[in-house]
């Protein structure tokens, strides 16, 4: 089988992930959960993937995008502001997408999710809750006896106001990134696929 090039390599991963995406979106918004099948299979794909086909540097772009997926969102599973799935699921895409096309993915997700947040409060009309869960934010964040408990976390927030399942805004923004940014790339990378910009 002759090695594939880095201008059929990528058009693979968004095939790949898609699917991926659209199941986790799926599970998050039925069952309130992103299953560690799915986020395993993902990584293992990714980390697979690069390393066959670009050597060891598609192996440390594998390696530090799930890095970087892991260590931006950890703080928000810290603080119990997102859920373990959706920091799994971020660091495994890291693994296709490489440490800065995940960076934007996830930055474009969390603008995403904020307009997405929004949006809901004003067709809902429920800016009475809204303002109460913002209050219970400041104060949990207030000391770093609250910021790490389960206080004001995003499980009891979502009890009493349906929130936004957040696999939806960080799969938009990835789909953003890699088809804006990590496509729209002219060049190939110097490591690892993504490595234009």
């Amino acid at each position: 089988m002759p090695q594939m090039g880095f201008w059929e390599l990528r058009w693979i991963a968004p095939t790949l992930l898609i699917p991926a995406l659209v199941y986790a979106c799926w599970s998050d918004c039925r069952f309130r959960r992103i299953p560690n099948w799915l986020t395993a299979t993902v990584a293992a794909t990714g980390l697979l993937a690069q390393t066959l086909w670009l050597g060891r540097a598609g192996l440390e772009s594998a390696a530090l995008g799930m890095a970087t997926g892991f260590c931006v969102l950890i703080l928000f599973w810290l603080v119990h502001a997102m859920g373990a799935g959706d920091v799994k699921l971020m660091a495994a895409v890291g693994a296709w997408l490489g440490p800065q096309l995940i960076f934007y993915a996830v930055v474009l997700g969390a603008l995403v999710g904020g307009v997405m947040a929004l949006a809901m409060i004003v067709y809902q009309r429920r800016w009475a809750q809204t303002s109460t869960n913002i209050a219970v934010v400041l104060t949990k964040l207030s000391s770093v006896r609250t910021a790490f408990s389960d206080y004001g976390s995003a499980a009891s927030l979502n009890q009493s106001s349906r929130g936004l399942p957040y696999a939806i805004p960080m799969a938009i923004g990835t789909l953003i990134a890699v088809f804006y940014i990590g496509l729209g790339g002219q060049s190939p990378p110097d490591s690892g696929w993504w490595g234009m910009l």
